[in-house]
């Protein structure tokens, strides 16, 4: 489950910190506030492609961490495992940077 996202300099955001709690979580706001900047947020930490428009104006790097609560026996483990990391049963945050030039 998705606990928290943290997003820095990545199209319109300076800085953002979401925690999340377990239950429903709903985000509204109107068009333009940037309720689809965190579904790519989350996707580019999750693996979507970088992009260099991603990085937000004068800015040098993009960064987006997640942080996910893993339950034992959850699937990612397996994954893990296979790419030769070892997780315990808690945590687990992925950070992903985005460089002003794409990369």
């Amino acid at each position: 489950m998705l606990r928290g996202l943290d997003i820095r300099d990545m199209l319109i955001i300076d800085r953002l910190a979401l925690e999340l709690q377990p239950g429903l979580n709903v985000l509204t706001g109107e068009t333009g506030a940037g309720k689809s900047i965190l579904l790519d947020a989350l996707g580019f930490v999750l693996g979507w492609r970088g992009r260099a428009e991603l990085v937000r104006a004068g800015a040098e790097q993009g960064e987006v961490t997640a942080v996910f609560e893993l339950k034992p026996g959850h699937p990612v483990h397996e994954v893990l495992a296979e790419t030769g990391i070892e997780a315990e049963d808690g945590e687990l945050i992925l950070r992903r940077v985005n460089t002003a030039d794409g990369r």
